[in-house]
């Protein structure tokens, strides 16, 4: 049995804040991709009260083309490095196994794979090894390819079924269940409606047994909602959206969000909290 990362017991919602060590992030359009400042921004986010920092070197925006692994690896490791020396709890945002163990290595505690173990073979053997957390979302392909793969009878349903699968495949690469989390994978072959339907149906994916995260941050269908006649809402001007949401999300006990900001959203959680405190003698929580 192995010791439980004290960031997988129960408590309140964790905020995850993110840093992208890429030039074409969605979300910043590369403004960490330096080390220093990449650095510089995990012990910010950090100070302002993250849980963990999710450092990551590959884009998985719409579109975006692969980082090789070698690149991946230069971006990644001095951040993490760095941070982790500074005693920063770091997750791993990768879909390869040998940059889920190096980043280990240099300090990571937790592997965040978007793909799921599908992008990579050998990830869900490595992370048992390893025997760290993984991060297991929900993905049916590479961002190239992606949008045309929203296609769903069900998104609810189907979601639910294909994380089981992945779940099960993790397990059976002796990964302990008690060291998986689950994410839907809001915007992976997702429409805007389809990220709605899972956000208000979440019950059913904390149904499978596990601790989920929920990566609303900033996304294109916050845009979206937010539209005027100059088109959609610029991703650095969906901060207040995305915590609306993170306030949902933790007065329904989700163990965790992943966000590009930090303060607003420990102050969500504190709100959400204090609504599911005063709520408790009702019911009506996730675990």
């Amino acid at each position: 049995m192995p010791s439980l990362d004290p960031l997988l017991t129960p408590g309140p919602t964790r905020v995850m804040g993110i840093v992208n060590v890429t030039p074409d992030s969605f979300s910043d359009g590369g403004m960490w991709f330096d080390h220093p400042r990449a650095i510089e921004r995990g012990l910010r986010l950090a100070a302002d009260g993250a849980d963990l920092v999710d450092v990551g070197g590959e884009s998985t925006r719409p579109g975006a083309t692969r980082a090789d692994p070698a690149e991946e690896l230069r971006r990644v490791l001095p951040v993490i490095r760095e941070l982790s020396a500074a005693g920063v709890p770091i997750s791993i945002d990768t879909m390869r196994a040998e940059v889920a163990r190096a980043a280990v290595a240099a300090g990571a505690r937790i592997v965040n794979d978007v793909s799921g173990g599908l992008a990579d073979p050998a990830m869900l053997p490595t992370v048992a090894d390893l025997g760290v957390p993984l991060i297991c979302m929900h993905w049916r392909g590479h961002s190239a390819t992606m949008a045309d793969l929203a296609d769903y009878d069900d998104v609810v349903a189907r979601v639910r079924d294909e994380l089981a699968r992945r779940r099960d495949a993790a397990l059976a690469a002796d990964i302990p269940g008690e060291l998986i989390i689950l994410d839907p994978g809001l915007g992976f072959a997702k429409t805007a409606e389809h990220n709605w339907q899972l956000l208000t149906h979440l019950d059913a994916l904390a149904d499978l047994g596990h601790p989920l995260l929920v990566g609303a941050s900033r996304k294109r269908f916050l845009g979206t909602l937010l539209a005027d006649r100059a088109g959609d809402r610029p991703p650095a001007e969906r901060d207040a959206a995305t915590a609306a949401i993170t306030a949902l999300l933790a007065e329904r006990g989700i163990w965790g969000v992943r966000t590009h900001t930090v303060a607003e959203h420990r102050d969500a959680v504190a709100v959400g909290q204090a609504w599911r405190t005063a709520a408790s003698g009702r019911g009506g929580g996730l675990r």
